[in-house]
This record gives structure tokens, C-alpha cells and sequence, in this order.
């Protein structure tokens, strides 16, 4: 059985000039991640709505997050909208913040939250039926779970996934872990990552998950706990105005509900798959005519694209998908 299922999603305006102003205001510190594509919009987000009016029409309700600024043709009556400011749920020490971190670590604080709530970027569009089952089953969150090597890169994400590892083996010993949950570790249910698992089981601890960049499905709990236990870093994250390497992500929230066993084993990469905009486009039409997925990542990491034509390419993708206008629409 699944109860009450939230959707919460944060979204920027990087071309409100009001924003741009106030983030003008701050210094970005030595390392901080502060760039383009980190803010700039696509025009494309009334297909997110879209899908999930079309094809999860069972949420509860959908948190949205914003600095304050509003797509002009969002309709903020609809019953199942609850408009989220950050001065709404982020403690006033921490404002104003730019990084997504502070914003998704917070995210607990968000009043009327359910405890059971999916995490979707803006980026993340549904085009087929889901189902509550493919988020949640027996009131725990569906997680691939999939050990790999965790690789030193010189970015600012990998290094924090190196430091939400930090965390989760302070907190957790693996052995303990995998000696009380090896069933769920070594699924079949995990798909062909489980081999990867195999090969990663002597290391002495949690060398790293594959992240699939698709929603991901928490217990509002998980934050509260891990606030409680690792409240030091959580606020250091939190006042970093920009992403910092020093700070930890959401994933860590994630690899807390496996290393408790707080999870159900799916196959991720079954369901959703994410592609580089303007690397993948050919594979993304190819994909979406053989309905081979249903849900669809589409990443904004390659600044040299034509920005104005993929754009466009993406928009006459999704007008074919989903053409006609949602309820959350005016």
C-alpha cells in the first residue's frame, strides 16, 4: 500500500532581472560553481506540468519552489499548486541562496510536506503513465541501488559526492549494512548494475552509487534525521550562497535511506533515461518514438550548443508529446 505522494520541483528564472540583480550583490567564492547553464531557462516547463497532469494524475500536490518570480502563464489557483517561496521554508540566515544545495537540503522544512515526496528537477519530464508503484511501495522509496567506483574528477559534483560519501561512512559501517541487506543488494531487481556491485563488495566502504539522474523518491523523515546526526555540514552547505566544493547534495539523503535500508530495489534505468542536449538528440527522438521510457532527463551541461536552436528542437519535441495546454495553465 501507498499513502499520499508530494512532487516537489525547483525552478529559476535566469533572466529575471530583479534575480540577476540580487545575485549580483555577492562575491562568488574561489571554486564556487556559478555557471550560465545553472540558471538559464529553456521555455519549457508548462511540458512538465503537462506530463504530470497527463500521466500522474494521482500526486497529491506539487510543491514549487522559486526565488519569487512566476511563469506568466502558471495558473497559482490550481488546487493542487502550492507556490513555495524560499523565505517560505529556508531559514533567513541562509538567504538569499543561488546554489540548488541549501534549496534541496531545506526541502523538509516545506510546510504540509507528505512524507512520502518525489524530487524532480525541471529538467526531468514524464511522457508516459506512471504509477505511485514505480516511486514508492509499502510506504519506501524505490532506489537502484548500484555500487561503483567513486573516480576523482576535478568538477564541482564530484566533489560532492566524494564529501556525501564522507558522511555516509562516518555514520555507517557497510559490512553491517550488506550482512543485514544483501538480498536487497544483490537483486536482480537492479538490473545488470548488480555485476558492478559484485566487483565493488571487498573494498572496506561505500565507494560511490551510480546516479541516474532521475527523480528521486524520499521520506521527509530521512532529512529530519539526517539534520539531527550531521547538522554541522547541513549548515555550512546551507550558507554557502553558490555550490561550493565543500558542501554536500541531496544525494546524501538518498544513500542515507539505503545504508538504513529504507528502500525498495527498482531498476531505475528501466523507466527513466538522461540525455546531454545536443549530444543525444538523435537517440531522444529515436527513444521517444519507440516509447522506450518514462521519463526522460534532459541535461544542460555542454555551454557550446546553439543554445536558441536546441531550444527550439526541444519545444517542437515536446509539442508533439504533449500539445495540449494542462489545467495549471492559464
Amino acid at each position: 500500500m501507498t499513502g499520499k505522494i508530494d512532487f516537489v520541483v525547483p525552478w529559476v528564472d535566469g533572466g529575471d532581472m530583479e534575480w540577476l540583480e540580487e545575485k549580483k550583490k555577492y562575491t562568488v567564492n574561489k571554486g564556487a560553481d556559478n555557471s550560465v547553464n545553472r540558471y538559464r531557462d529553456w521555455d519549457n516547463l508548462q511540458y512538465w506540468f503537462r506530463g504530470i497532469e497527463k500521466f500522474a494524475p494521482w500526486v497529491n500536490r506539487i510543491h514549487f519552489i522559486t526565488w519569487g518570480h512566476l511563469p506568466k502563464w502558471l495558473n497559482v489557483n490550481h488546487p493542487k499548486l502550492n507556490i513555495v517561496r524560499h523565505e517560505d521554508y529556508i531559514p533567513k540566515r541562509y538567504l538569499p541562496v543561488f546554489s540548488a544545495n541549501p534549496i534541496e537540503l531545506n526541502i523538509h522544512r516545506i510546510e504540509g510536506l507528505e512524507e512520502q515526496f518525489l524530487y524532480l528537477n525541471d529538467d526531468t519530464f514524464l511522457i508516459q503513465k506512471v504509477n505511485p508503484e514505480d516511486f514508492f511501495k509499502n510506504e519506501k522509496p524505490n532506489s537502484m541501488i548500484a555500487a561503483c567506483p567513486y573516480i576523482c574528477q576535478n568538477d564541482v559534483f564530484a566533489k560532492l559526492i566524494a564529501n556525501d560519501l564522507g558522511v555516509l561512512n562516518k555514520n555507517f559501517n557497510i559490512r553491517q549494512v550488506l550482512k543485514r541487506d544483501w538480498k536487497k543488494w544483490l537483486s536482480p531487481k537492479n538490473g545488470k548494475r548488480v555485476l558492478m556491485t559484485l566487483m565493488m563488495l571487498p573494498y572496506p566502504g561505500f565507494t560511490g552509487f551510480v546516479n541516474t539522474h532521475l527523480p528521486n523518491s524520499y521520506l521527509k523523515s530521512t532529512f529530519e534525521t539526517v539534520w539531527k546526526k550531521e547538522n554541522k555540514i547541513l549548515e555550512e552547505t546551507s550558507a554557502n550562497r553558490f555550490r561550493s566544493p565543500l558542501d554536500v547534495n541531496q544525494h546524501l539523503m538518498k544513500y542515507w535511506q539505503i545504508a538504513e535500508g529504507k528502500y525498495n530495489p527498482v531498476n531505475e534505468e528501466k523507466i527513466g533515461h538522461y540525455y546531454q542536449i545536443g549530444r543525444d538528440d538523435e537517440k531522444l527522438i529515436k527513444d521517444i518514438n519507440q516509447k522506450k521510457y518514462k521519463m526522460i532527463c534532459l541535461n544542460d551541461a555542454d555551454m557550446s550548443v546553439d543554445f536558441e536552436r536546441e531550444k527550439e528542437f526541444i519545444k517542437n519535441m515536446f509539442e508533439k508529446i504533449l500539445p495540449e495546454k494542462s489545467m495549471f495553465e492559464i
